[in-house]
């Protein structure tokens, strides 16, 4: 079973609408590491916000292992998210009132699972080099520290798709280096489906696939050994 699958979808704004999306269409297996590019106003933000159901469509489906995610009900919709996806953005968003730890540990209170998940965050801390951040508060963090631990927070509940949005655009090379590992990492290591907006070409070069757009459409689909079936749709 594909990991996500993109029907034809559409996406416009305003009043007369301006078209962000164009029938976009692809398929990505369960544990590719995949890289959308594009120049700034080519859709790869709203295209990652639509095939995760944090936006809706104006036309067309995306189906994550079978399900129209769009169709899902309210309730079932934050659980499938909740338990199935991990969300990274340019802003970490971490809650200021929290540790790291306990920053980490947010989406397991949602479930009560706070005290069964709690080593999981911890072995975070020690991998991802923060555990002298362990009970510091975001204030008192660097932005590199701050963005791991949002990493951490999204990779907690062990989700089959990580949804990167640009999440390195605020950090130096180091950091951003840093984040990267560990995506190749889960990526690796437990085939954790991964989509990245980037705007890095190093970082996108590191990815087996390529998506670039140009106004709202796939202009290739580019995999490590070359153009992939449908490129260009």
């Amino acid at each position: 079973m594909n990991a996500i699958d993109c029907i034809g979808l559409m996406k416009s704004f305003g009043d007369p609408p301006t078209e962000v999306l164009r029938s976009i269409s692809f398929s990505v297996k369960e544990g590719e590491f995949v890289a959308i590019t594009g120049r700034s106003g080519s859709g790869k933000s709203t295209l990652l916000y639509v095939m995760s159901g944090l936006d809706d469509p104006t036309a067309g489906e995306a189906r994550l292992f079978g399900e129209n995610i769009h169709g899902l009900e309210k309730n079932r919709l934050h659980r499938f998210r909740n338990l199935r996806m991990g969300f990274v953005f340019q802003f970490h968003y971490l809650i200021p009132e929290l540790t790291a730890l306990d920053n980490i540990l947010m989406p397991a209170r949602k479930y009560r699972r706070e005290k069964e998940k709690r080593p999981r965050a911890l072995d975070f801390l020690s991998q991802f080099e923060l555990e002298h951040c362990t009970a510091k508060y975001p204030s008192q963090m660097s932005g590199g520290e701050q963005q791991r631990v949002a990493v951490a927070r999204a990779l907690l509940m062990e989700p089959d798709i990580l949804f990167a949005d640009e999440p390195t655009g605020n950090l130096d090379s180091v950091n951003g280096e840093k984040v990267l590992r560990i995506f190749e990492k889960i990526n690796r290591e437990h085939r954790t489906t991964i989509m990245l907006v980037t705007h890095e070409m190093d970082f996108a070069a590191r990815a087996a696939r390529e998506i670039h757009l140009m106004d709202g459409r796939i202009v290739y689909d580019r995999a490590q050994g070359g153009v992939l079936n449908g490129a260009g749709r």
